[in-house]
C-alpha cells in the first residue's frame, strides 16, 4: 500500500504543482539572507545543513553556503555526486541571489510536498548553494541611488577591497595552452599551495575561501551565476591568442556546448531568437549560449578555474539585462529561471561514473586517472578527470560511444568502452574498474573496443543498462541488484508498473 499511496502522490503533484509559500521576494540584505537560509533549514533539517567557507570578507561576513542531499548530509557519500551554484559574484548583480534563495526554498517545499523531481535530486545528488560569494558589494551597491529606476551599473561590483573577484582567481588559461603545445598536465594543473600563492596577484579572502572549498569537496559540476546580459556561458574564458574576443574551446567544448543549452532552452526567455538584446548594437547568441572567450577574453575567473584545478565542470550564467531590478520585479526573474535551475542540476547525472578499485585488496584507489577517447569521431578527449578519496569517479559525457581507460600508479592500465545514452532522471551509467598490481602479469584487453554496446531494458524512467549475461535475470532482481531502494523505498516492482499503468490511463 505504502507505494500506492506515493504514487498517487506523485500523479497529484505533477497535476498542481506547489507554490513558495513561505518566501518573500525582495531585496534580502546580509541579515535576512541568513535568516531566509536559517529559516530553511529549520522546515527540513533532514535533508540540509548550513556551514560557512574558511574565510571572513574584508568587512567580516560569513560565506554562508547551504547544503541539501537525502541522508549522510554533511559527508561526501561515494557515488553520490556534488553539485553547487555560486551567485553574486559582482555585489551589484542581485538576480542570482535572489533567484538562489527562491531555489532554497523551492528544494525544502518540493521536499516536503513530495515533488517527484525535487525528490529523485536529492536522493541522487548532494547540493550546495553559496547565494552571495560578495555580501560586501552588495551591501556597497544597495547603497547607491537609482536613477531612472536603475542602479550604477559599477558601484558594489568588486569587494569591499575594491577587487573584481571574477579577475582574482589563479592565472590557469595561459599555463594549460602552454600545456597543449609542450605537453603537460591537462587537469589539476596546480596544487592547492601553488593556487593559494599565485606569484602575479594577492588573492582576495572571498577567492581564498572559495578556492579551499573546490579543493576540500569533490564537485562534478558547478554554475556561477552573474547579471548585466541573459546568456549562458561556456569555456574557455581566456583566448589562446591574447585578442579581445577569439573563440577558445576547451577539450570538453561538446560537452559544455550542450550543458550551456541545457540552461538556456530551459529558461523562459534566453534561447529564443526574437528576445529583445541587452544592448541595441549586441550580436544575438545563437541558442543563448556563447562561448566566454569569443564573447570577450577574460583571465583570472572562476570558470575556467574550477575546470583545470578540479574535476569541475563550470559555466558562467547571465540572468538579465538590469543587474538590480526593483524588488517587485524579482518574482518574475525567478519564474523565468526556475525550471533551468532545476534541469542543470540534473545534468550532474551524465556520463558514466563508478570506482576504480585495486585486484590487491579490493578497496578504492584515490587520484586514479580516466582518460576519454571519443569512438565517433576516433579522438582522445585531452580533458582527464580523477577517481577522489573512496575510489569513485564522476565524468561527464554527452551521448555517444568512447573508450574509458583507467590508469593509477602501481597499476596496469585497464581500458573498457562504454555507450552513453543519457535520459532524464537517470543516474550516470555505471562503469567499474579492477587494477591489476603492477609487480603482476598484465591483463590482455581488446584495445580496439569490439565488445557489443550495453544494451536497454524498457524500464519506465530509470533505462537501466544491462549487459546480455544478465537479460535473464528477472526484472524485479536486476532493479534490486543495481540500484536498490527505486521507488519511495518500496521494492514491489510489479505492484508499481501496475499503478503506472492505471495512472497512465487517467
Amino acid at each position: 500500500m505504502r507505494a500506492i499511496w506515493a504514487l498517487l502522490a506523485l500523479c497529484l503533484n505533477l497535476i498542481n504543482g506547489f507554490d513558495l509559500r513561505n518566501f518573500n521576494f525582495g531585496d534580502h540584505d546580509y541579515n535576512s539572507l541568513v535568516k531566509a537560509l536559517t529559516d530553511v533549514n529549520s522546515r527540513c533539517p533532514m535533508i540540509s545543513r548550513i556551514y560557512n567557507l574558511t574565510e571572513k570578507t574584508w568587512e567580516g561576513r560569513d560565506l554562508v553556503v547551504i547544503e541539501f542531499t537525502e541522508g549522510d548530509v554533511g559527508k561526501h557519500k561515494p557515488g553520490r555526486p556534488e553539485f553547487k551554484y555560486v551567485g553574486n559574484m559582482h555585489g551589484n548583480e542581485v538576480v542570482s541571489r535572489e533567484v538562489l534563495l527562491a531555489l532554497v526554498d523551492y528544494l525544502c517545499e518540493g521536499y516536503l510536498k513530495n515533488d517527484h523531481k525535487v525528490r529523485w535530486l536529492l536522493n541522487n545528488t548532494r547540493i550546495h548553494i553559496m547565494p552571495s560569494m560578495n555580501p560586501d558589494g552588495w551591501e556597497n551597491a544597495n547603497r547607491g541611488e537609482r536613477k531612472n529606476g536603475m542602479k550604477s551599473w559599477l558601484l558594489g561590483r568588486a569587494d569591499s577591497h575594491g577587487v573584481d573577484l571574477n579577475r582574482n582567481f589563479p592565472e590557469v588559461d595561459q599555463l594549460e595552452y602552454k600545456y597543449e603545445k609542450n605537453g603537460g598536465k591537462n587537469n589539476h594543473i596546480l596544487t592547492l599551495e601553488q593556487a593559494l600563492h599565485p606569484k602575479d596577484k594577492k588573492l582576495e579572502p572571498e577567492t581564498i575561501a572559495v578556492i579551499k572549498w573546490i579543493y576540500s569537496i569533490p564537485f562534478v559540476l558547478s554554475a556561477n551565476l552573474h547579471g548585466g546580459d541573459l546568456v549562458a556561458n561556456y569555456p574557455y574564458d581566456e583566448s589562446r591568442s591574447g585578442k579581445a574576443s577569439e573563440y577558445s574551446a576547451s577539450p570538453d567544448d561538446k560537452t559544455f556546448r550542450y550543458l550551456a543549452e541545457s540552461y538556456s532552452t530551459k529558461h523562459a526567455k534566453m534561447a529564443k531568437a526574437d528576445r529583445k538584446t541587452c544592448d541595441k548594437d549586441e550580436k544575438r547568441f545563437k541558442n543563448g549560449i556563447t562561448n566566454g572567450a569569443a564573447w570577450y577574453s577574460v583571465a583570472g575567473g572562476m570558470q575556467d578555474f574550477n575546470f583545470l584545478f578540479s574535476n569541475c565542470f563550470e559555466i558562467t550564467l547571465e540572468l538579465g539585462c538590469n543587474k538590480f531590478p526593483l524588488p517587485e520585479e524579482e518574482k518574475q526573474y525567478w519564474l523565468d529561471n526556475k525550471e533551468a535551475l532545476m534541469n542543470f542540476m540534473l545534468q550532474t547525472h551524465i556520463g558514466i561514473k563508478g570506482f576504480v578499485n585495486s585486484k590487491k585488496d579490493n578497496k578504492g584507489i584515490k587520484g586514479a586517472t580516466i582518460k576519454v577517447e571519443s569512438e565517433d569521431g576516433g579522438q582522445p578527449i585531452k580533458h582527464d578527470i580523477t577517481s577522489v578519496d573512496a575510489g569513485d569517479y564522476y565524468r561527464l559525457l554527452v551521448n555517444g560511444r568512447y573508450k574509458i581507460t583507467a590508469t593509477a600508479e602501481n597499476h596496469h592500465p585497464m581500458v573498457k568502452c562504454v555507450t552513453v545514452d543519457n535520459q532524464e532522471l537517470q543516474q550516470a551509467q555505471i562503469l567499474d574498474f579492477f587494477l591489476t598490481p603492477s609487480d603482476q602479469p598484465a591483463p590482455q584487453y581488446d584495445f580496439n573496443c569490439r565488445d557489443e554496446p550495453p544494451q536497454r531494458m524498457p524500464s519506465g524512467r530509470n533505462g537501466l543498462q544491462l549487459k546480455p549475461q544478465m537479460m535473464p535475470l528477472r526484472m524485479e532482481e536486476l532493479y534490486d541488484k543495481l540500484y536498490g531502494r527505486y521507488t519511495y523505498e518500496d521494492n514491489d516492482f510489479l505492484e508499481y508498473l501496475k499503478m503506472k499503468k492505471f495512472l497512465n490511463s487517467l
